[in-house]
C-alpha cells in the first residue's frame, strides 16, 4: 500500500484525530448491530498502546432537524465502545467551541473521547457532508495528526476526512489498510479464475461495476431485479418483473461485448404481487407469465451459478439474487451464499450492504476472506474510481 498507515506516525503523547465509521443501525437509540465500532478496535487499541490522546469523529444517520439530532447522537456508540474497550470513554456533546475544547485539552496519554454526531454541523447548510473548508481546518486544529479508518465514508469528501486530512499529516487506520488491500488485490491482481457476483434492483446502479468488471473478471454472475433488464434485453417476456426501460440498449449492448462471460438466471421464481406471501412458482425464463413477476433466481440458476464458482480462486459478491427480505424469496440470495461459503481455496469478499447483511443473518461470516464495511465505497472501488477520502492520505 502506498499510504501511509497508522503505523508510520510517531503518535506517542500526540492528540491523534480519528474518523471512525460509527453509522450503527439503530432501533429506538439503541445498536442493534456494533460490528462497525468492533472493526475499529484494532485501530483505537494501538493508539491507546502507542499513549496518544485519541480523539473519533464518526456520523449516524442524516441530520436535517432538531428531532433527527435526539434519534441519531454517538451517545449509545461511546457507551458500546467502552464496553468493549473495557475503559472510560469521554464524550463532547458539542462539535465545536469551548465544550469539545475543553473535553480534548482534559485527555491524558491513552485516553479516548468521542465527538457528537459530525452531521449536527448539517444542519445549518452541509458543513460536513459539504467539506466545508472552514470547519475542516478547524476541526483539523484540535489535533497534531489524523488517522482515516472509516471506510465506510472513503467515497465522500467530508469535512471530517478529507476535510481535516488536508490541514494535517494523515495515515489509513488498521481497517482502511484492509479494506484496500483485499478490494485492491481481488480487483487488480485477482488468483484466477476470477468470479464476480452482482446483484440488486438496478442496472443503472452499477453500470460502471459491470463495465469494469467485465474487464477483469472471467464470469460475471448477474441476478436480483438487475438480470430482468437482461433479460428483456435477450428479447424474453418478464411479465411484471422489475427492470429499467432505459437500460435496455445497454445491456443489449454489454451482453454483445460479453460474450458468455456473463451469466444469468435460467430460472425465476415468481409471484402474483409483491408480497411475501404472494402466490409463488418456479418457471423457466422462457416462461413468465405476463401477469406475474420474478422476485428470486429459481434452483437451477442456484445450480448454475454454484456451477460457475466451483473452480473460483477469487469471488467478489455485491448485491442480493433476489427480494432477500422476504423469506419466501431469499433462497436464490441463500444458495449463492453457502456455494461460496463452501469454497475451501478461495479469496472470497463480500462487498457490504444487503450481501454482507445476508452473510450476517446465515451466520457464514466466518466462512467468507474478507466482508467490507463499506457498501458504497466498495461499489465505487469495484468501479474503478478514486476514493477522495483515501486519495487525501499521505504517500509513505
Amino acid at each position: 500500500m502506498t499510504k501511509k498507515i497508522v503505523t508510520d506516525l510517531d503518535v506517542a503523547g500526540k492528540t491523534v484525530l480519528v474518523r471512525v465509521d460509527f453509522n450503527v443501525p439503530m432501533n429506538d437509540r439503541a445498536i442493534t448491530d456494533d460490528n462497525r465500532i468492533v472493526a475499529a478496535l484494532e485501530t483505537i487499541k494501538y493508539l491507546i498502546d502507542q499513549k496518544a490522546k485519541v480523539v473519533l469523529f464518526s456520523h449516524l444517520g442524516k441530520i436535517k432537524n432538531d428531532e433527527d439530532k435526539a434519534d441519531n447522537s454517538l451517545t449509545a456508540a461511546g457507551v458500546r465502545l467502552s464496553e468493549l474497550l473495557g475503559q472510560g470513554v469521554a464524550f463532547s456533546r458539542a462539535t465545536r467551541g469551548e465544550e469539545l475544547e475543553s473535553a480534548i485539552a482534559a485527555l491524558n496519554e491513552g485516553d479516548v473521547l468521542l465527538v457528537e454526531n459530525t452531521r449536527y454541523e448539517d444542519i445549518d447548510g452541509k458543513k460536513e457532508s459539504g467539506n466545508d473548508e472552514e470547519l475542516g481546518k478547524y476541526w483539523a486544529s484540535l489535533g497534531d495528526l489524523f488517522v482515516n479508518d472509516a471506510f465506510g465514508t472513503a467515497h465522500r469528501a467530508h469535512a471530517s476526512n478529507v476535510g481535516i486530512a488536508s490541514h494535517l499529516d494523515s495515515a489509513a487506520g488498521f481497517l482502511v489498510e484492509k479494506e484496500l488491500k483485499f478490494l485492491g488485490e481481488a480487483v487488480d491482481n485477482p488468483e484466477r479464475p476470477f468470479v464476480a457476483i452482482l446483484g440488486g434492483a438496478k442496472v443503472s446502479d452499477k453500470i460502471k461495476v459491470i463495465e469494469n468488471l467485465l474487464t477483469k473478471a472471467d464470469k460475471v454472475i448477474i441476478g436480483g431485479g438487475m438480470a430482468y433488464t437482461f433479460l428483456k434485453a435477450q428479447g424474453k417476456e418478464i411479465g411484471l418483473s422489475l427492470f429499467e426501460e432505459d437500460r435496455v440498449e445497454l445491456a443489449k449492448d454489454l451482453l454483445d461485448r460479453a460474450g458468455d462471460k456473463i451469466v444469468l438466471p435460467v430460472d425465476i421464481v415468481i409471484a402474483d404481487d409483491f408480497s411475501n406471501d404472494a402466490n409463488r412458482k418456479v418457471v423457466s425464463v422462457d416462461e413468465i407469465p405476463s401477469d406475474w413477476q420474478g422476485l428470486d433466481c429459481g434452483p437451477k440458476s442456484v445450480e448454475l451459478f454454484a456451477d460457475v464458482l466451483k473452480d473460483a480462486k477469487t469471488v467478489v459478491w455485491n448485491g442480493p439474487m433476489g427480494v432477500f427480505e422476504f423469506e419466501n424469496f431469499a433462497q436464490g440470495t441463500i444458495g449463492v451464499c453457502e456455494a461460496i461459503a463452501k469454497l475451501d481455496d478461495a479469496t472470497t469478499i463480500v462487498g457490504g450492504g444487503d450481501s454482507a447483511a445476508a452473510v450476517a443473518q446465515l451466520g457464514f461470516e466466518d466462512k467468507f476472506t474478507h466482508i467490507s464495511t463499506g457498501g458504497g465505497a466498495s461499489l465505487t472501488y469495484l468501479e474503478g474510481e478514486a476514493l477522495p477520502g483515501v486519495e487525501i492520505i499521505a504517500d509513505k
